[in-house]
């Protein structure tokens, strides 16, 4: 299983309700055009903020955790070459580019170790 997650900030002077939903209602669907076939999951993970100890909320980082989960290497290789056409990558950026701040887009590969909490 190869997981790659994405921290993704919304563009400055959009609301956090305005980026869910472009992001719902337009953004994912192209997602699903491009990953389905490749991947195996496709998670997007808004955060909420909680407050700090003196009760402040403070802006966050980021506003969606974005995870893709692909079976294999193959999968994973062949979604990144679909992803890097002209005309698909030129689709995804234009609409990034309504939606992202996309100098703070950071995509990582994650390696997981799980503990086990049983008593």
């Amino acid at each position: 299983m190869i997981k790659v997650i994405t921290t993704l900030k919304r563009k400055p002077g959009m609301t956090t309700d305005e980026f869910r939903a472009y992001y719902e209602d337009h953004h994912r669907v192209i997602g699903e055009k491009y990953l389905a076939g490749f991947a195996s999951r496709y998670l997007r993970r808004y955060l909420n903020t909680v407050p700090d100890a003196s009760g402040i909320h403070h802006e966050p980082e980021f506003d969606v955790l974005l995870e893709m989960w692909f079976d294999d290497d193959v999968s994973f290789q062949s979604c990144i070459e679909k992803l890097n056409e002209p005309a698909v990558a030129e689709e995804i950026a234009i609409d990034e580019e309504k939606l992202f701040d996309r100098l703070t887009k950071r995509s990582y590969i994650v390696e997981e170790h799980e503990s086990s909490m049983r008593a």
